[in-house]
């Protein structure tokens, strides 16, 4: 029997890793209660915001690193510039639907996105990029899709706002993955689209009426605070995705979605249907085996 052993640089590596993961998740946490303070402002106008203040924090961070020949080479190459569009639009999707979900009191179903992801993650890696699916994997897909199948037949209406901001989440992750361009300058550049767009937005807003920003303290604030929350948890993600295992990074996921579920339930006190209760407790015994069997797998070298 080989006996496996840890450096103390490894060991240190480790805890780094696990902390900016830990960040990471417990900051995606306290979405549903941050975007709640801001359901009074048009969720396009809090998206453009979220793009206008994580710029700098991008730059910043990108210049510390010396990587900024990367943002010129994503702009001289079509391909790649017409990728990271796509990225942008998916983006957009994910930031606005979620944004507008808390607004309206639906954090919950943003919560059994969050839920549903990981388990996309595991199809999409299946049938697009051929990897192998162990059989509680299998038993976890079909514990999920019987759970939204129940949940639709129970109430009449398919949980379109969580499957969607799943599969928004879930091709983000894959185009990202494929995509050869950093964490740190695809997110700069994705900010920089994004915010062309959110100028025009912006504009046309202010045609209709008062913007938000600028309107008082408290809100004006609220929206510069979204740069930070939205740049400094990606990034800390992406220092942790390098640092522990895959499946380290894939039980401590677990944290953001639960802290959004309670979060709605007993802070944004919204009320959760005897059907949906039932899907939650479908995805959560799929999550389990998930987790399971992502022990259970060997880790690459």
């Amino acid at each position: 029997m080989t006996t496996v052993t840890t450096t103390p640089d490894e060991a240190a590596t480790n805890r780094s890793g696990i902390i900016c993961a830990l960040i990471a998740y417990l900051t995606w946490g306290t979405y549903a209660g941050f975007f709640a303070l801001l359901a009074h402002v048009n969720a396009l106008e809090v998206v453009a915001h979220r793009a206008f203040w994580s710029i700098p924090i991008a730059a910043a961070v990108m210049l510390v690193m010396g990587r900024t020949q990367d943002v010129l080479r994503v702009v001289k190459t079509p391909k790649l510039l017409a990728l990271m569009c796509l990225t942008t639009l998916l983006v957009t999707i994910s930031w606005g639907v979620f944004v507008w979900a808390v607004a309206v009191g639906r954090a919950l179903e943003t919560s059994l996105a969050f839920y549903i992801n990981p388990l996309l993650n595991v199809a999409v890696g299946y049938l697009v990029l051929r990897e192998k699916m162990t059989a509680l994997q299998i038993v976890a897909i079909a514990l999920a899709v019987v759970g939204v199948a129940y949940q639709t037949w129970a109430l009449g209406v398919l949980p379109w706002l969580s499957l969607l901001l799943g599969a928004a989440f879930s091709a983000y992750g894959f185009l990202r993955k494929t995509i050869d361009v950093g964490p740190v300058q695809g997110f700069f550049v994705e900010s920089a689209i994004l915010s062309v767009l959110g100028l025009a937005v912006v504009s046309w807003l202010g045609t209709q009426g008062p913007l938000a920003f600028g309107s008082d303290w408290k809100t004006t604030v609220l929206l510069l605070a979204c740069g930070p929350m939205t740049a400094l948890p990606l990034m800390f993600f992406a220092t942790a995705a390098r640092r522990i295992r895959f499946s380290t990074l894939g039980l401590l996921q677990y944290i953001a979605p639960s802290m959004l579920f309670l979060t709605a339930v007993f802070v944004l006190k919204e009320p959760m249907q005897p059907a949906q209760l039932v899907t939650f407790g479908f995805i959560w015994t799929a999550l389990a085996l998930y987790s399971f069997s992502s022990l259970r797998q060997p880790v690459a070298s």
